[in-house]
């Protein structure tokens, strides 16, 4: 017999975040930046007990190597982070602008979303407005329609923040990759 699937949560909200979880560099760190943004559901409404997971090079476009903890230590860089949304659908990040991996792909960041409802997270890509000449060679944007790229690009928000909203359906759905 086959156990049948389950959906994504809501018990992850026990489980997965921690403190810290949010802060990939502390907020002091020379370039860091202010990622965030909110969780929308198909009506537009927020999503208030999702979690957003995100993946990433460190600005020099490396995987980082140091050996990995739930808590960072001065100025440390882990790549991973993960954050809950609150009761509005919003999560927020403390980060760095990741560089160029060197394969022809424009920086970006891999985000996952975890919610109830799904049967698995799903992933999507967060690239950045200033690399438009870039996001003409990036092969995975390039598969994407070029009526739903922006989709996949954060709005700037001054020098060092970023929006990133990540709508699960309906108009303007976040483009979502299969793997």
């Amino acid at each position: 017999m086959t156990t049948p699937s389950q959906t994504v949560g809501p018990f992850f909200g026990y489980a997965l975040p921690y403190d810290g979880g949010p802060d990939l560099v502390p907020g002091w760190r020379t370039g860091a930046i202010r990622l965030h943004g909110r969780v929308l559901d198909g009506a537009g409404d927020p999503v208030p007990d999702a979690v957003v997971e995100i993946w990433q090079l460190d600005g020099d476009g490396r995987v980082p190597r140091r050996q990995g903890a739930l808590r960072r230590e001065d100025d440390a860089f882990s790549g991973f982070g993960r954050c809950p949304t609150d009761l509005d659908g919003r999560y927020h990040f403390t980060t760095v602008r990741p560089g160029a991996a060197g394969d022809g792909s424009a920086p970006y960041i891999a985000v996952q979303v975890f919610m109830r409802g799904l049967l698995r997270q799903v992933f999507t890509r967060l690239y950045f407005p200033e690399d438009t000449a870039a996001h003409a060679a990036d092969p995975a944007l390039n598969e994407v329609p070029a009526d739903r790229r922006a989709t996949l690009v954060a709005a700037a928000e001054g020098e060092r923040a970023y929006r990133f909203d990540i709508r699960m359906q309906g108009e303007q759905e976040t483009v979502f990759f299969a793997f």
